[in-house]
């Protein structure tokens, strides 16, 4: 595959994001989580930026590596972004036990054959 420096820079903002989100999630409870604001605020930013690197992916990229759910990664960045005032921690505790893993193992396997 031969793509564009601006296509692995976003996979890259995508890992370091992921990365970022695992680092400081390792051994955190549910309840720790909720109640640090500033590791909520920080980890909704780091859904953000992953949202909008996706937003800048090749279709032939997420087509090729559909075991992403990539709209669904879009979806969650717009209403993160738009929905100021409802962001729901319980469902971004999910996301970041049970989805983040996922991306993350994803993420790695695009960047070794790139």
């Amino acid at each position: 595959m031969n793509r564009s420096n601006d296509y692995l820079d976003k996979i890259n903002h995508i890992n370091d994001e992921v990365d970022y989100i695992i680092t400081k999630s390792k051994e955190l409870t549910h309840d720790e989580f909720i109640k640090d604001e500033t590791l909520k605020r920080a980890f909704v930013r780091s859904l953000e930026i992953i949202g909008e690197a996706v937003k800048r992916i090749p279709k032939q990229v997420c087509e090729q590596y559909r075991q992403i759910e990539w709209k669904k990664i879009v979806g969650m960045r717009d209403k993160l972004i738009h929905h100021y005032f409802g962001v729901d921690y319980d469902l971004v505790w999910d996301i970041i036990e049970n989805h983040i893993p996922k991306l993350k193992d994803t993420i790695k396997l695009i960047l070794n054959e790139e």
